[in-house]
């Protein structure tokens, strides 16, 4: 009984995020008709994922959250059963992860989960109009004291201070670095990039541009750290002496005994999400997303035209370079003399049938954001037909319902 919605946003997790390619789908049903140990997939996915990825060790968790969880957990205890068994209880402990003041966001809960304790360095001096500087790499490096188990590094195009100096500084005191790179794709290559400068684990979105299925993220890094999280994660209810993992995923002769399940049992991925995301992987890092670029160019041109002769509404495409980053639509309401604001027409299209989401971020400012990338022609022209209604003048809208 739940509408379809026409997504123009992107791949916001509020909407289920992008549309999985066929082969995806398939793949997934495929593998929902076989059972396979659990500990062997996450091994064949670990060795496909440092192929491309070009890291030692890579993991499928239940979204770039739950990475983020892991990663920490995985820096707190290393390969020590028992602090795996005391998370997210830290005390008596080292727990200290520092973060720049300026990279926290609600997403941290994801660190914190795991019983870390954040140290914040650095200021919002721009934000809060006070200042030029940004977070400065002396900072965190002024924070590091004994309790100090990873620095955490929210990537984006203006990251500051510069991933470079976070990763070099931290070699030299022996700290990881946990960058998260959720939604750091495309380009493809980001998915090698913060690997090859240095960082030791990386979190990245499996239900975003790879567009595997929405519940699923990567986890990136050290063979160490991808042995402790995978600890962590797995169904471990076995015994010691029938138990036999994969080696190239756990190194069985490293710890004394089987842990509990432990603080990741609650991330539980299935094994046709991980099928199904390591085709879609496959599919991203080599490019076939590219080819779609000039369709979803075309779409928002269409969009463009049929605002045409709007004369309260102005837009604004951005498009970047195939390979970068998908094309996007600005379409800017001059809200007197609509009559309505950018808030009141995102309410509208919403409650229209068929629902439209559009991304946003920019309604403070009068502006819908277009996403085409879950457009194909049938909801393009859906869409059309839904913003050319919501966006006529108040008296045309009311013509229009009394006929």
């Amino acid at each position: 009984g739940v509408t379809p919605i026409i997504n123009a946003a992107g791949t916001a997790t509020r909407l289920g995020g992008p549309l999985m390619a066929d082969e995806t789908v398939q793949a997934m049903a495929e593998a929902a008709r076989e059972c396979v140990s659990m500990d062997q997939l996450q091994a064949a996915a670990s060795k496909l994922i440092a192929g491309i990825t070009g890291a030692e060790a890579g993991y499928v968790t239940a979204g770039a959250a739950s990475a983020l969880t892991l990663a920490t957990a995985a820096c707190i205890c290393g390969l020590d059963l028992g602090k795996m068994e005391r998370l997210p209880h830290t005390d008596g402990m080292p727990n200290e992860v520092i973060i720049p003041r300026e990279h926290r966001s609600g997403y941290d809960h994801a660190i914190r989960a795991a019983g870390a304790r954040l140290v914040e360095v650095g200021m919002n001096e721009q934000v809060a109009g006070a200042g030029a500087r940004r977070t400065e790499a002396w900072e965190i490096e002024a924070a590091f004291g004994e309790n100090t188990v990873a620095v955490a590094y929210c990537v984006t195009a203006g990251s500051q201070p510069p991933l470079e100096e976070v990763i070099a500084l931290c070699r030299q005191r022996g700290v990881p670095v946990i960058v998260d790179a959720a939604a750091e794709l495309p380009p493809v290559s980001n998915l090698r990039k913060f690997i090859a400068l240095g960082a030791d684990l990386v979190a990245f979105s499996g239900g975003k541009a790879i567009r595997g299925p929405q519940s699923t993220g990567i986890l990136i890094g050290r063979r160490d750290h991808i042995m402790s999280a995978a600890l962590q994660h797995l169904d471990l209810d076995e015994h010691w002496r029938t138990w036999d993992p994969p080696p190239s995923l756990i190194d069985r002769d490293r710890i004394p005994g089987l842990p509990r399940h432990g603080l990741g049992r609650g991330f539980k991925v299935a094994r046709e999400e991980i099928v199904a995301l390591l085709v879609a992987l496959r599919s991203f890092s080599e490019g076939r997303h590219v080819e779609d670029m000039p369709r979803l160019t075309r779409h928002l041109e269409m969009i463009v035209d049929a605002m045409d002769g709007l004369d309260h509404v102005s837009t604004r495409r951005s498009t970047p370079p195939a390979e970068e980053g998908y094309p996007i639509l600005e379409i800017r309401i001059d809200e007197r003399k609509l009559g309505r604001s950018a808030f009141d027409v995102c309410r509208q299209l919403k409650r229209g049938s068929p629902p439209v989401y559009v991304a946003e971020g920019g309604l403070a400012l009068g502006v819908l954001v277009i996403n085409p990338m879950n457009l194909d022609d049938r909801r393009l022209h859906q869409l059309i037909d839904r913003l050319k209604d919501v966006l006529k003048p108040h008296s045309q809208t009311e013509n229009s319902a009394l006929r």
